[in-house]
């Protein structure tokens, strides 16, 4: 890949990190030719069985900018589904754009495409996903690498939405992917449609396209919107007349269906926007989304209105209840010791420590809940906890080999309420009732609690958890964490009859 990147799509801009959503990070996934990061964010109680989304952020963001902003966590939360979101890195494109138009990074079974699959695969397995409602979407160069993937891996997606991007293999080299953005390149349906039936041996039915252009997009020609309609419905065995002509909130909006009645693809031309991507900020069901540079708010929330061309809001039997409780500040704190527990004393740090600090010390954090508001009779079905990255050193997982950072549950509180030297070694309701991997930023959440752990909470009070390393690192390694409303601990449950 080269570091040269596709500057020319650098024109979406960095919108502020997200503070809402809990993104983790997946290691693991794959041989990963394409040196690509890997992010998710599961509702509370998704639950296995449940639609996907892979959403691709533009040029200059990164997964944490491309998942609140867009709308695509309050959708997952309020239609249940889960939420992939690939990250580009610098080292393959200095403006972390994906690189949609490299020949070794647009064919199947290779370079980011191939990554991409991986990630799917990786969802698939961890959460049992339903592999027949898998989506796939982009902004800007996201919205060229969702045309990529969808012509190389079409068999595992059923649908796909194009934001202010570009028709696959318009472009294979830095002098065409100029040309391409703009002025755009105009090439028959059958030549468009030809690029697609190349890039794979697949001879099923074609995933439904959703595309997205403002009209006044100087960055990617809204002439784009045309070629890219031109394409997939030349793939999907439609013809280019409109079927349903109409508009949605006062934007042109028209649907292009096969011959036996099919939605193959439809358009909105967003009248007066720019290059971006459109949300309706609000609290209503045609609302989501937050402004953002080039998240643009203009009466219309594409990610919605994408999520029901798909079917998303008709996905099947929704989350169960679930409640999230933000950590109380005032009681939260760390307690470190010796080894063997000897000379503990309350940590001073604002944020959290665990595991072994420059001092020689095991530190251990201790975390209060008021988990009193579960409703009377509700059988609590899960329960997991999130921290958030604050700072750290070394490895602790490491050193030594497997080492794990668990949670202990206490019903009620440790010793006091206020964290004091006797939690370090106070006992516990459940011990381990759950494992966090490993981590260097960001949001990361636990296992789900074991069962002794699930039935610990304490439904009429405070509920304590206790975060420490099951085995003293051997030399300084540590995290810290933060406290109050940036930890959480979420439950679902089902109602009592």
């Amino acid at each position: 890949m080269t570091v040269l990147g596709f500057l020319i799509l650098a024109a979406v801009g960095r919108a502020p990190a997200a503070a809402a959503a809990s993104i983790t990070e997946v290691t693991g996934f794959g041989t990963n030719p394409g040196n690509l990061r890997m992010f998710r964010y599961l509702p509370p109680g998704i639950g296995s069985g449940r639609p996907l989304v892979v959403a691709l952020h533009g040029c200059t963001q990164s997964a944490q900018a491309y998942d609140d902003e867009p709308g695509w966590v309050e959708l997952a939360q309020r239609w249940g589904f889960a939420l992939l979101l690939p990250q580009q890195q610098s080292a393959n494109n200095s403006s972390s754009c994906f690189n949609w138009f490299q020949t070794s990074d647009t064919a199947r079974g290779a370079g980011e495409p191939l990554s991409i699959k991986q990630m799917v695969d990786r969802m698939v397995a961890d959460q049992s996903s339903d592999t027949s409602r898998i989506f796939v979407t982009g902004l800007s160069a996201g919205g060229a690498m969702t045309a990529v993937m969808l012509a190389t891996y079409p068999e595992l997606f059923a649908g796909g939405a194009v934001v202010a991007g570009l028709p696959y293999r318009c472009a294979s080299t830095l002098v065409e992917a100029f040309s391409c953005q703009s002025p755009g390149v105009n090439l028959t349906p059958s030549q468009w449609g030809a690029k697609v039936r190349a890039a794979s041996a697949y001879s099923g039915l074609r995933p439904k396209v959703s595309i997205w252009h403002g009209a006044s997009d100087s960055t990617v020609a809204y002439s784009n919107l045309n070629e890219l309609m031109e394409q997939w419905t030349d793939v999907a065995g439609a013809d280019q007349t409109v079927d349903l002509s109409d508009t949605v909130n006062g934007y042109p909006h028209n649907v292009y269906r096969t011959p036996d009645g099919r939605d193959a693809v439809e358009t909105y031309s967003i009248t007066g926007m720019s290059h971006g991507q459109p949300v309706y900020p609000g609290t209503g069901s045609q609302n989501c989304g937050t402004a953002a540079p080039y998240i643009l708010s203009i009466g219309i929330c594409a990610a919605g209105e994408i999520g029901r061309f798909w079917g998303l809001d008709n996905a099947g039997t929704p989350p169960p209840p679930s409640t999230t409780f933000a950590g109380v500040e005032s009681e939260d704190g760390y307690v470190k010791a010796a080894a063997d527990g000897s000379g503990a004393t309350v940590g001073t740090s604002a944020d959290l420590a665990i595991g072994r600090g420059v001092d020689g010390k095991e530190n251990r954090a201790l975390l209060s809940f008021d988990t009193g508001a579960i409703p009377d009779g509700a059988s609590i079905t899960r329960a997991w906890l999130t921290v958030r990255y604050a700072g750290g050193s070394g490895n602790p997982w490491a050193d030594p080999t497997g080492n794990r950072l668990v949670v202990d549950v206490k019903t009620g509180c440790f010793d006091e309420c206020a964290t004091d030297a006797g939690d370090w070694s106070s006992a516990s309701t459940a011990a381990a009732s759950a494992a966090i991997a490993a981590f260097s930023m960001g949001s990361v959440s636990s296992t789900d609690f074991s069962p002794t752990g699930v039935a610990a909470i304490n439904r009429s009070g405070r509920t304590q958890l206790r975060v420490r390393f099951e085995r003293n690192p051997g030399s300084t390694a540590y995290r810290f964490l933060r406290s109050g409303p940036e930890i959480t601990l979420s439950v679902t449950y089902a109602a009592a009859r």
